[in-house]
C-alpha cells in the first residue's frame, strides 16, 4: 500500500485538516534522553497504566457494588462467587491499587534522586507529589468498601489518627467518619470520595502533569549533563522506540497482575460487626505503616505537646518541605542539593525500617 494512503497517513490527514498542519508533530518529534538512568523513565508510564487498570476494573466492580452496611459485604461476595470472572476483576483491582502506590513512590523517589525537579520542571514535581497523595487517598477510602472486619477496624484506627491533628483534629475526624464513630455514614462518605471526588481531582492533576511533561520534556540528570557539556545527549524517538518499550512493560505488568490475582486471590474475610471488640494486631495498609508505627512509639508528651500531635506536626512539616524541594535546591551541585540528597536517603531508610518494624510487630 502506498504510504500516502496508509491508515496512519489518513488519520494524520484527518487531524491536520481540522487542527492545522503539524498538529501531530509533537508525537513524532518528541525525544527521550538515552543514558544509564533511562530505565527510571518507564516508571511514569507504568504508574499511568496501573491507574487506567484501576479505572477500568473499578467501573466493572461498580456495576454490582452497593454502598450500604447491609449490602456492601454481600455485593462483593456476589461479585466474587456469582459474577463471571468477578473474582479476577476484584483481585486485579486490589493488586493494581497496591502496585500503583508502589510505582508512584518509586517514580517520586527516582525523580528526586535524579533531580528531575530542577528548573523549569518545578510544577511537574508539585503535581506529581499531589498525585501520590491522591493515590493514597484512593487506597485509604477504598479499603473500607468491602465492609469486612479487617477493613472496618483498620479504618477506625486510621481515622482515629486524624483526631491528633492540631486545632482541626476533632472536626476532621467527624468529617471523615460522618459522625463520632465508623458507621454506615462513613461507608457512604468513603464511597463518594473513592468513585467521585478523588477521580475528578485525579483526572485534572494527571492531565496537568502530562501536559507539563510534554511541555518541558524529560529531564537529564546532572551527571549526564556533565558528561555531555555540548548538550547533545543521545536520545530515543518517543514513537515508536520508547512507546513500544513502554507497551511491553504494560503487557508484562498486566500478566503479573493476572498471575497475582489468580495465585493469591484477594480474601474477602468476615463481615464487619461494629459492636465486636477490636481484634488484636489491627494495623493500616502497608503504605501507612511507617506513620502508624511512628505515632505508636512516640512518648505521651514531647516538648510540652501531646505525642501524636507532635508526630503529625513533624510529618506535616516534612511533607511541606518535600513539596518545596525544587524551590529549595536551586543548585544541584551546591551544599543544599547535597544535604537534600542525604535527607532523601534518610527518608527512604526511615520509611522502610519503620514499615518493617510495624509489620513484624
Amino acid at each position: 500500500m502506498d504510504a500516502k494512503h496508509s491508515p496512519a497517513a489518513r488519520i494524520r490527514n484527518w487531524f491536520e485538516e481540522r487542527f492545522g498542519k503539524g498538529a501531530l508533530d509533537w508525537l513524532t518529534h518528541k525525544q527521550v534522553p538515552r543514558h544509564r538512568h533511562t530505565l527510571w523513565y518507564y516508571l511514569g508510564g507504568m504508574t499511568l497504566f496501573l491507574f487506567i487498570v484501576e479505572v477500568v476494573t473499578g467501573i466493572l466492580l461498580l456495576l454490582y457494588y452497593r454502598p450500604s452496611p447491609g449490602e456492601a459485604f454481600e455485593s462483593v461476595q456476589f461479585i466474587m462467587t456469582k459474577v463471571r470472572f468477578g473474582w479476577l476483576v476484584r483481585g486485579i483491582h486490589a493488586w493494581a491499587a497496591n502496585l500503583l502506590i508502589f510505582t508512584a513512590m518509586l517514580h517520586m523517589f527516582s525523580a528526586f534522586f535524579l533531580k528531575a525537579y530542577r528548573k523549569p520542571r518545578e510544577l511537574t514535581w508539585v503535581t506529581g507529589c499531589i498525585l501520590l497523595l491522591l493515590f493514597l487517598g484512593f487506597g485509604f477510602s477504598g479499603y473500607l468498601l468491602p465492609w469486612n472486619t479487617l477493613a472496618f477496624f483498620a479504618t477506625k484506627v486510621g481515622t482515629q489518627m486524624m483526631a491528633a491533628v492540631p486545632v482541626i483534629g476533632t472536626w476532621l475526624l467527624t468529617f471523615l467518619r460522618g459522625g463520632e464513630d465508623v458507621t454506615g455514614s462513613t461507608l457512604t462518605r468513603f464511597f463518594g470520595f473513592h468513585v467521585a471526588i478523588f477521580p475528578a481531582l485525579t483526572t485534572v492533576v494527571v492531565a496537568t502533569h502530562l501536559f507539563l511533561v510534554q511541555k518541558f520534556g524529560m529531564s537529564v540528570p546532572p551527571s549526564v549533563e556533565r558528561a555531555h557539556p555540548d548538550g547533545k545527549v543521545p536520545s530515543y524517538s518517543f514513537i515508536p522506540d520508547f512507546l513500544l518499550r513502554d507497551l511491553m512493560g504494560w503487557y508484562f505488568a498486566l500478566g503479573v497482575l493476572a498471575a497475582l490475582a489468580a495465585l493469591f486471590p484477594w480474601d474477602l474475610g468476615v463481615k464487619a460487626d461494629p459492636f465486636a471488640a477490636t481484634p488484636a494486631g489491627i494495623r493500616p495498609d502497608w503504605y501507612f505503616l511507617f506513620l502508624f508505627q511512628t505515632l505508636k512509639v512516640i512518648p505521651g508528651r514531647v516538648l510540652g505537646i501531646e505525642g501524636e500531635q507532635f508526630g503529625l506536626l513533624v510529618f506535616g512539616l516534612a511533607g511541606a518541605l518535600w513539596l518545596m524541594v525544587p524551590f529549595l535546591d536551586r543548585n544541584p551541585h551546591g551544599r543544599t542539593g547535597q544535604l537534600l540528597a542525604w535527607a532523601g536517603v534518610g527518608a527512604v531508610l526511615y520509611i522502610v525500617a519503620m514499615s518493617v518494624w510495624a509489620w513484624r510487630g
